[in-house]
Order: structure tokens, then C-alpha cells, then sequence
């Protein structure tokens, strides 16, 4: 069975996170989105915990159902389906290891309520799980992933938006040079990382060292209408056994959906209280400072490719798994229309395209051009075909700000 997965979210007691973020609410908008199967986020915070026990009943499969009383169908019947919840937690781990200070977010996948309660135990006792959903501990990520295998060998752990500069294994600022580097003797326990969103397949392919680890994409989302923007496809049996089984071995693991790393606001080096954007190379040629005020520059996830990388951009690793970069559906219509996301004209249109296509990546990656056409407007089927065939551009995003810019400015006055 084909289906998307969005394995890393956060709820409404993490820190910059909406509180709409409910269990009923993200039901609802999975089905939206076309999303099968996400993760609860957040399993360290006490009263989230309690929510998910209270709200969640654990089916067959080790994967968890929003019990029927807090059901709420108030979704097109073009994409309302059933949506299954799988534990997982982020964890912000800040230690010293090898003479430097180290930011590392690292995701964690349960089996099951006991696992992730026997994880907050042992966490509650090296620092606070109320203060944040996603917990700061000074913790090794070698001593996490330690301690996620002493309570259960179906546990994961899964070094979060590996790139990004300033908390992940890789960042310029505080990460490592290789997985060996963070996890020492346990590292081939790590199966997979993290892309995030400001690198894709690509950009890690470069790394032959990474071979043999699946790059997995979630959105991180901190918002209902950001979940899906990135997310995995599987071709397995719904169940958390087959899910970990895929992302360990890669069989059954389909691919990922992706944003165009461009648009990730880490994607270039830069200084963004100067508004300067910088390629890795003329970087360099400035000496890694702000060419205005002389500061140091904010070191990008392309730049810390470049600097790790041991082979050219143009090799497929064997078996590697395809990938499809969107733009999420909301902005293409707000492209078209040159209207801002959130208009409640942009809304309409964007529930007008669900009700008559499906779900949103059902649109963006499989629905044929002709029936967009014809259930949307000759320019949202033009707008698809260029982002399904890469022809997008985008002025990378850097020091933090993300970029908006996909298609030249004529795609809005086409006369098709």
C-alpha cells in the first residue's frame, strides 16, 4: 500500500507553535493534505502525553486512532480517510563533546506508550519536559540514542534537519563532520537522517559516507497548514513495524516529497540584518564576513555540503530512492492570483481544488494536468507542470529567512 508519512511535527506546547495544533484539528488536516500517517510530536511533555493516552486508542498495527468521540468529519468526502498517529518526539541535546559546544535536535520514534513513557522517565531526570515540547537537555546525542536502546530495540532515533547551521549533527556552528564523529561506537544504529528543508537527496548524495543511510523529509511543521510540505511515501503495510523495518532497510521506503532546497531559509550563507545572500564560493572570496559590516556570515547547509562532500553532483547512488519537489498548494494559487496565501480568496479556491481533486499531494504529485486544468484554471495547470518538471526559480533563502519567489513573473499575466 502506497502512502505518505509525516513523521515529525510539533503541538501547541512547543514554543512558536499555533495553538490550534490539536489532536481533532490535525486529524482533520492530514486528511487535507493527503497524509496517512504522522507523528503525534511532543510525547515528552506531560500534558500532551496525557492528551495523546486520553484522545489515542492503539490498534493492531502499533499505530495509534483518534478515538470516534473526538472525530470530527468536517472534511471534503474527495479526501476524508482514516488517519493513524505514530509517537514521536523531538529533543534538543546541548553538551560539550571533542572541545566544542554541540546543538543537536534529534527525532525519536516509539512503538508504544510504555517506550515512551520508560524515555520520559529517564529524561524527567536530567532536566525539564514542561517547559517545551520539544525538551533543551544537556545530554549527548550518543547517551540519547544509549538510552533509547536499553528501553526498546524498535525504538529510533533520527539526527533531525541534519544540516541546518545551528542545531543538527551536521551545522556549521555546532554539529560534526561525520555521524562517527557524534555517535562514536553506536552510529550503525543510526539508519537514516533527516534532509530537512534546506537540502534535499541531491545535496547528501554528494557524501558517499551517507549511502547506505535513508534520507527521510518531514515538514517540522509548527502550524496545521504546514504539515505535508515535506513527508516520506512507504510501500508497506500500515503498521509502525513495517514503517521502522522500511526506513532501516530502505525496502518498501518509496521516496520522499520535498521542498525546493532553495527555498529553505538556511539554503545560502548570508547576513540577513544586512539583506546579503552568499553563494559558498563568494563566501570564501570575503573570508566568511558580511561584505557590509564585516560580521561573520550565517554558513549554509549548501556551503556545509560543498565543504563534506567527496564526489560531484552527478552521482545516483545505487538504489537510491526517487523524490518530488512541491510547492505547497495555497501559494501556487496565491502566485496565480498575486494575492497574499492567507486572502480568504486564496482559502476558497484552495478548498474549491480539494473538494473537486482530493487531497493536496494527491494534486501536486498525481492528479493529471488535464483535470487540473479543467477543475482549476489553464494557469494552475501550467503553474504544476513547471513545478513537477523543476522549472521553478528561487533567490535562496539564507541566515534564517526563507524565500518566495517560484515562477517569473509572467506565469500570473498567461492568456491560456
Amino acid at each position: 500500500m502506497r502512502f505518505f508519512a509525516d513523521l515529525h511535527i510539533h503541538s501547541r506546547y512547543s514554543r512558536a507553535t499555533s495553538k490550534d495544533v490539536g489532536l481533532e484539528n490535525l486529524c482533520r488536516w492530514a486528511q487535507i493534505k493527503g497524509i496517512s500517517v504522522l507523528g503525534t510530536a511532543d510525547f515528552t511533555h506531560p500534558d500532551w502525553f496525557h492528551e495523546l493516552e486520553k484522545k489515542l486508542n492503539v490498534d493492531s498495527t502499533h499505530l495509534l486512532k483518534l478515538d470516534n468521540k473526538y472525530w470530527v468529519e468536517t472534511v471534503p468526502e474527495s479526501c476524508a480517510s482514516q488517519v493513524y498517529f505514530l509517537l514521536s518526539a523531538e529533543i534538543s541535546c546541548i553538551y560539550s563533546k571533542r572541545g566544542r559546544v554541540r546543538k543537536v535536535h534529534n527525532l525519536i520514534l516509539a512503538p508504544d506508550f510504555t517506550a515512551a513513557s520508560q524515555l520520559n522517565r529517564a529524561l524527567s531526570k536530567i532536566g525539564s519536559l514542561s517547559s517545551d515540547g520539544r525538551p533543551i537537555l544537556g545530554l549527548d546525542s550518543k547517551t540519547l540514542l544509549n538510552m533509547v536502546l536499553d528501553i526498546s530495540d524498535k525504538m529510533m532515533l533520527i539526527p533531525a534537519h541534519a544540516w541546518t547551521p545551528h542545531f543538527s549533527v551536521f551545522g556549521a556552528s555546532s554539529g560534526f563532520d561525520s555521524l562517527e564523529e557524534c555517535f562514536d561506537e553506536l552510529t550503525p544504529h543510526i539508519y537514516a537522517i533527516e534532509t530537512g528543508l534546506s537540502s534535499n537527496p541531491p545535496m547528501n548524495w554528494r557524501l558517499s559516507p551517507l549511502d547506505s543511510i535513508t534520507l527521510v523529509s518531514n515538514s517540522d511543521a509548527h502550524s496545521l497548514e504546514k504539515l505535508g510540505r515535506e513527508a516520506n511515501i512507504f510501500d508497506t503495510e500500515m503498521s509502525y513495524e513495517a514503517i521502522t523495518t522500511a526506513i532501516r532497510t530502505r525496502r518498501g521506503f518509496a521516496g520522499t516529497v520535498e521542498f525546493f532546497p532553495e527555498e529553505g531559509k538556511y539554503h545560502f550563507d548570508g547576513h540577513r540584518a544586512c539583506g546579503v545572500r552568499l553563494a559558498p564560493d563568494e563566501t570564501v572570496k570575503h573570508r566568511y564576513r558580511c561584505p557590509v559590516c564585516g560580521k561573520k556570515v550565517t554558513i549554509g547547509v549548501m556551503h556545509r555540503v560543498e565543504q563534506l562532500a567527496d564526489r560531484s553532483a552527478t552521482v545516483l547512488p545505487p538504489n537510491a530512492p526517487p523524490f518530488y519537489s512541491i510547492i505547497p498548494l495555497r501559494e501556487l494559487v496565491s502566485e496565480i492570483r498575486g494575492i497574499g496565501a492567507n486572502s480568504k480568496a486564496v482559502g476558497s479556491e484552495y478548498f474549491q481544488l480539494i473538494e473537486k481533486l482530493g487531497s493536496e499531494l494527491r494534486i501536486l504529485i498525481d492528479v493529471p494536468l488535464e483535470e487540473i486544468g479543467k477543475a482549476g484554471s489553464p494557469q494552475l495547470k501550467e503553474a504544476i507542470r513547471r513545478m513537477r518538471a523543476g522549472d521553478v526559480r528561487v533567490a535562496p533563502g539564507f541566515d534564517g529567512e526563507f524565500q518566495q519567489r517560484r515562477f517569473p513573473k509572467t506565469l500570473n499575466l498567461l492568456e491560456l
